[in-house]
């Protein structure tokens, strides 16, 4: 079967080639290109939400809270600033797939991505995909995907854009992003720096954050240029440097402080024909920390890991109704660190989409893939979608799927507890949703099933050391509602936009919920804009958690559930037809609301954000 998977992928590749050599037809790209090809395109039977820039400026500090508030993704958090790490529908971080420009940031060290260290004003558009995406995404897309996006503008423009942030706890944030663009060439190019003591009370408490101190700067240059009607050329390069102290817990102090230093860089030529689109990737990403026991010392424990990967992908249209589309993919992985020596890893992945739309009201997708890789065998994949509009108001969407979860290098290698005989993750879903809509209202309901296998999890040995073990099964079901309201009268527009996920996440061996894992999360947006002046308000609803996988209820093995409210108000100062000057407050939390996201680390108390953002 793998073997007649692969011809079939072989075949498509070699279409692949044929095609480029043929059509010249002069097909120029969209104004805007964006970099992880048709998106939509290829999932018009999964849940896909699109955050805009009016969504992206409430939150452009901190990306946790965007996602947070305005989204079903559910988030662990040490505390503002920390680590912090998303998953969706019951699944954990290292089951949700980051994609940058269409490639995979997710660490090869612990399999997550740290919200905490993306910033947001050197991301232009921000897409969320609920449900499993291993076929295009490869390892780790088990529960969801979220895409971060730079896009680039061919057309004559020039605009800069500037942020000035002061804050509670001596917050400081200055950003900079200059976009410059005519119709063969583009670029942007931003700067980001983030300061801040972090040093907020704990609220019932005779305690402050201590040691919480942290600081990072974050760059992103993004250029394209066009050497023929048809052919751009792009580069993409961002770059992180951060420091954090690492706060202690309610009961026990920390001295630690750990410091990252990440960059991503991808060239990519696009070829854009009649009836096909090409695109040829080349990226090197690179991640490395140390991390101090004690900030004051000089000894520390380091990692690293160097990604090389080369991706081709190819659209080919055959007909009105029928497209398909080949993945080729190639990964070279090597690390060092201290506590897992020098591991390497190669993997290869084929895979093929076959996209059918007999007409208007029905599409449908068939994809496969298979990968190849040097530490262990990898199941045969796939997923089926399709959406079918019954009416102008109403469309039903549906698609199943497997994915996997490769084990990570910390999973396999780490000392003590590395476990060299792990196999990836397995995992079946289906995914049923209902999209009503009308001019002014849009209603989702989504129903899902999540089967998975060989579940790895860490617990203690019999050595006292905690090592990764296939050990559990699991399966997550629920259901998520997302509405979607605009209404404008005369120069008044208003905006409510609210999300619900009820979800069940069980070890089946032992019909427990997983930790971390709320059953109810809900939040709510109301904006408001009228002629120069904007206001809004979100809410988030939290509910309760356990923290051990007992499922006891009580201070030690669980949380209590939470409110949590920001209101924002903005002022357009100065508004002319090239320059625009904005004055605006966030309050955050202003309920002075009582709680915690991880067990014994409080989170912030009220808290102010005063923003000058001018644009010219």
């Amino acid at each position: 079967m793998k073997q007649s998977i692969l011809f079939l992928l072989g075949v498509l590749f070699s279409l692949s080639i044929v095609a480029q050599t043929k059509l010249d037809s002069v097909h120029k790209l969209e104004e805007v290109v964006l970099n992880d090809v048709k998106l939509n395109q290829n999932a018009a039977g999964f849940k896909v939400t699109v955050l805009n820039d009016s969504i992206l400026s409430k939150n452009n500090s901190n990306f946790t809270n965007l996602l947070r508030f305005n989204s079903n993704i559910y988030f662990k958090e040490n505390g503002y600033g920390m680590v912090s790490s998303p998953s969706f529908r019951g699944t954990n971080a290292s089951q949700t797939a980051v994609i940058w420009n269409g490639i995979s940031i997710n660490s090869q060290l612990n399999g997550q991505t740290d919200f905490n260290t993306i910033n947001t004003n050197n991301i232009n558009q921000v897409v969320i995909r609920n449900g499993g995406g291993s076929v295009q995404y490869g390892s780790g897309a088990i529960g969801g995907s979220i895409h971060l996006d730079n896009t680039l503008s061919f057309s004559s423009h020039l605009k800069n854009d500037v942020k000035l942030n002061y804050g509670s706890f001596d917050t400081k944030n200055v950003s900079f992003v200059t976009d410059y663009g005519n119709e063969k060439f583009a670029f942007n190019i931003g700067v980001n720096y983030i300061d801040s003591e972090n040093d907020y009370k704990y609220l019932g408490r005779d305690q402050v954050n201590e040691n919480g101190a942290f600081n990072n700067l974050s760059l992103s240059a993004n250029l394209g240029y066009f050497i023929s009607d048809k052919d751009v050329i792009k580069l993409y390069h961002q770059y992180f440097l951060g420091e954090r102290e690492f706060s202690g817990t309610t009961a026990t102090p920390s001295n630690s402080k750990y410091e990252d230093r990440n960059s991503r860089s991808m060239l990519e030529w696009s070829r854009n024909g009649l009836a096909y689109t090409s695109a040829l990737k080349v990226a090197y990403l690179k991640e490395y920390f140390e991390f101090f026991q004690n900030k004051d010392s000089e000894f520390f424990s380091f990692g690293e890991v160097s990604t090389l990967l080369l991706k081709h992908n190819f659209d080919y249209k055959l007909s009105k109704t029928l497209s398909v589309k080949s993945i080729l993919d190639y990964n070279y992985f090597e690390g060092e660190g201290s506590s897992f020596g020098e591991p390497n890893r190669s993997a290869f992945s084929a895979t093929g989409l076959l996209q059918y739309n007999p007409n208007k009201k029905v599409n449908l997708g068939f994809n496969v893939r298979q990968d190849v890789m040097s530490n262990f065998k990898s199941p045969l994949l796939f997923s089926m979608d399709g959406a079918f509009r019954f009416s102008s108001h109403y469309k039903l969407k549906i698609n199943g799927s497997k994915n996997f979860r490769v084990p990570t290098f910390n999973d396999l290698y780490w000392q003590p507890g590395g476990n060299l005989d792990l196999v990836p993750e397995s995992s079946y879903q289906i995914d049923l949703g209902h999209v009503v809509s009308f001019n002014w209202l849009q209603f989702q309901l989504n129903t899902y099933y999540i089967s998975t296998e060989d579940l790895i999890q860490w617990q203690p040995n019999s050595s006292g050391f905690w090592s990764p073990k296939n050990i559990a099964k699991s399966h997550s079901y629920g259901a998520e509602i997302g509405i979607d309201i605009t209404k404008t009268f005369n120069k008044h527009q208003l905006k409510f936009t609210s999300n619900y996920s009820y979800t069940v996440s069980e070890n089946l061996e032992t019909n427990k919920q997983l930790i971390y894992v709320p059953f109810h999360k809900a939040n709510a947006s109301l904006a408001y804009s009228f002629n120069k002046f904007s206001a809004y308000y979100q809410h988030l609803f939290n509910g309760s958690v356990f923290t051990t996988a007992d499922n006891l209820k009580g201070s030690f093995y669980s949380l209590e559930p939470y409110d949590v409210a920001n209101l924002g108000l903005n002022y357009k100062v100065i508004k002319t037809t090239t320059n625009q000057l904005d004055l605006g407050l966030n309050i955050n939390n202003i309920f002075n609301e009582v709680y915690q996201n991880v067990a014994f680390r409080p989170m912030s108390n009220r808290n102010f954000n005063i923003q000058l953002h001018y644009k010219f």
